[in-house]
């Protein structure tokens, strides 16, 4: 008897497809779900340059604060949907999640091409917050369901670089294109291009991965009575936000990673040209930092599988924090794009790495909802940073406000290097090498075996 194909007499029955864990055995979807990614990633591309030139320039803002309003409408949009993007995929199922994150996504470019009023633009990012929220906590969960353990910073790697890169090119691109032609609309034609790719492409081929993340669940060993099986997602939020030292470190990380990355999304193009630095060259900054970041990242997902998770998210953090004191500290296209490549190189070390250690602890049967709580508190990170960071250069200037966050980045990394544990768990002092007795005692341990 063939394999996949039930004989009978007179009739052939397909077999079921087996389940199978692990990137070569899944690698058509793994590497159609990366293509997917990289659409999602062009969509905040195509704001990185433009859209904090267009505030000033058509729409008269000049105070700080109001001008990065459109970063924190969409920090705080996307926070709160990466929340539910996980409960969603649990209850209804991946691919549905997705492809509702493209069907949201599609206004967003018309709306920044045509927007009459600022208002408008911020309604954009309303809707590109849900969008981001929905299609790249989803590709990430899917990734990891496909994988398994053993390769899950790697995919994480893949995932982010495919995201990052696309928006570094688009950046650059649509510089270029508002340069030749204007702020809008020409360089939004890319972002419309990018959502009826995804929603075509999302709709047609990409398959469902739910069932990976059952099959991992049915063989997998728990680290810990606290981590074990179903819980409440009121549970398994304390679990990631505070109670539990890599899931909580993670989150805290996850959130400074993107405060500063609000600053040097929404107030660098503006310290740029206040510097009189041309659009073009703008964009070639703009573009440079997330290409190292994208990039980066083919090599530090997959290095935090052989040296593990804790030294890139320290290291890198504490790289970030060089890199932005070296923005403040000096002026230059040469050097801010040294320090631009530099913060890339931080960013890189950190962002799949994050992923990957939530991976590493939560239980496959709650990990989409952890995944969805972390990535809550980490684009929680874009609101913070746009408030703060205007607020101080208004209040002072923006050399400033990068000072500011220059030193919050650091302080953040020094609090990995003392409270959290390495994850991985082939790593020494990793979760199945006795890392429990670094963990905090739940009210679930102390407590009955309910």
């Amino acid at each position: 008897m063939g394999a996949g194909v039930v004989t009978g007499v007179g009739n052939t029955t397909p077999e079921p497809r087996p389940i199978a864990l692990g990137l070569r055995e899944n690698l058509a979807q793994f590497l159609l779900l990366v293509g997917v990614n990289a659409l999602v990633g062009g969509m905040i591309g195509q704001e990185r340059t433009v859209l904090p030139l267009l505030a000033e320039e058509e729409f008269g803002l000049t105070a700080f604060t109001s001008t990065l309003t459109f970063i924190a409408a969409f920090g705080i949009v996307k926070a709160g949907t990466n929340f539910f993007a996980g409960t969603l995929s649990d209850r209804y199922g991946r691919k549905p999640v997705l492809i509702a994150g493209w069907l949201i996504g599609i206004p967003v470019p018309l709306l920044l091409m045509w927007a009459p009023t600022w208002g408008w633009v911020i309604f954009a990012n309303v809707l590109l917050g849900v969008n981001q929220g929905l299609t790249w906590s989803t590709t990430i969960i899917m990734k990891i369901d496909l994988v398994g353990p053993a390769k899950r910073g790697l995919a994480m790697g893949f995932n982010e670089a495919a995201g990052y890169i696309a928006v570094a090119l688009t950046a650059l691109a649509t510089g270029f294109i508002a340069e030749e032609y204007g702020l809008r609309p020409e360089p939004f034609y890319l972002g419309l291009a990018f959502a009826a790719l995804g929603l075509g492409i999302s709709t047609l081929f990409v398959r469902e991965t739910h069932a990976h993340a059952a099959h991992e669940a049915a063989g997998h060993v728990t680290k810990g009575d606290h981590l074990h099986g179903e819980l409440t997602t009121g549970e398994i939020f304390r679990l990631t936000s505070f109670e539990e030292k890599a899931l909580s470190s993670a989150s805290r990380a996850g959130l400074v990673n993107n405060l500063n990355d609000g600053l040097a999304w929404g107030l660098l193009p503006l310290y740029f040209a206040a510097a009189g630095l041309s659009v073009g060259r703008i964009g070639i900054l703009a573009a440079l930092y997330p290409l190292v970041w994208g990039l980066g990242q083919l090599v530090t997902g997959g290095l935090s599988d052989r040296i593990g998770r804790k030294p890139l998210i320290a290291g890198g953090m504490l790289v970030q924090a060089v890199a932005l004191g070296l923005f403040a500290a000096t002026e230059g296209f040469l050097i801010w794009a040294v320090a631009s490549a530099l913060i890339g190189v931080g960013t890189a070390m950190v962002y799949p790495t994050l992923l990957a250690a939530i991976g590493d602890v939560a239980h496959p049967s709650w990990r989409a909802r952890s995944v969805g709580i972390y990535r809550l508190w980490r684009d929680g990170g874009f609101a913070v940073g746009a408030l703060l960071a205007g607020a101080l250069a208004d209040a002072f200037d923006i050399t400033v406000a990068i000072w500011a966050i220059a030193a919050l980045t650091a302080a953040s990394g020094m609090v990995v290097v003392v409270r959290m544990y390495e994850t991985h768990p082939r790593r020494p002092g990793g979760a199945s090498d006795g890392a429990e007795g670094n963990r905090p005692v739940t009210k679930r341990e102390a407590g009955s075996s309910e």
